[in-house]
């Protein structure tokens, strides 16, 4: 019983921080673009090595 006591008050307080941390998420626009961050390994801005002209390095090589 006396853990009850003590394990509401503590669930109603992580409550209320979650719901303040989610509306300030959403606030500040956290949530605005939920499409281009999975988008964006996708692309093919041509990074890698062969764009540098370099050759890749072996392990243990330098």
């Amino acid at each position: 019983m006396n853990a009850i006591v003590a394990l509401i008050p503590v669930s109603i307080a992580l409550l209320i921080a979650g719901a303040i941390a989610f509306f300030w998420a959403v606030d500040h626009g956290q949530f605005d673009d939920m499409e281009t961050p999975g988008l964006l390994p996708l692309e093919d801005d041509g990074a890698g090595p062969a764009a540098h002209n370099a050759p890749p390095r072996c392990a243990g090589r330098e």
